[in-house]
């Protein structure tokens, strides 16, 4: 697992092995981040990461500079890296939060540039995360919301689905407010 671009381009990052967590693969998150440098300008954005996991990509987008970078997981040790890597690498912008994700869209009162979602790929609700997402009113207008899963789950069309794009074994759709 490595950071693509930004200040800290080619850093390896090596989590414990202990943590439950399916990481985006590099070659997945490489060609979602090559769509997103046209679509997204992460300088100085609000950004939020629901089921970080290791933080790979919350990683990758304080890199890039963003401002604000929440990073959200239920797990109290995959929060626990993330903020001792922030730390390591002096990434000022990260913050962790231990929660569940489900209920933090619920309760949240920030708005964000850019939110990444990779959760569980048997979550229940993964399908109706954006529809929770765009209810709580956390995009910005001009926001873009991502959502990793499975290619062979189907997520049910939704109002601001823009496309999905499929990369072996993960997919990720784009909605944008």
């Amino acid at each position: 697992m490595r950071i693509i671009g930004g200040s800290h381009a080619g850093l390896r990052l090596q989590p414990p092995t202990s943590l439950p967590v399916r990481p985006t693969t590099d070659m997945a998150k490489e060609a979602l981040f090559n769509i997103l440098q046209h679509r997204i300008d992460f300088e100085g954005a609000d950004v939020l990461d629901l089921c970080a996991g290791t933080g790979n990509v919350t990683f990758e987008i304080a890199s890039r500079g963003a401002g604000h970078v929440t990073a959200v997981d239920v797990h109290f040790k995959c929060i626990q890296y993330i903020k001792a890597t922030a730390r390591k690498l002096d990434l000022t912008a990260v913050k962790g939060v231990r929660a569940d994700v489900l209920k933090f869209i619920a309760s949240c009162k920030g708005e964000f540039d850019f939110i990444f979602v990779d959760p569980p790929y048997e979550m229940a609700e993964l399908s109706d995360i954006p529809r929770r997402i765009f209810d709580a009113g956390l995009l910005k207008h001009g926001g873009w919301l991502v959502l990793e899963h499975a290619t062979t789950r189907k997520i049910p069309p939704h109002q601001n689905l823009i496309e999905v794009r499929k990369y072996g074994y993960s997919s990720f759709s784009s909605e944008y407010v």
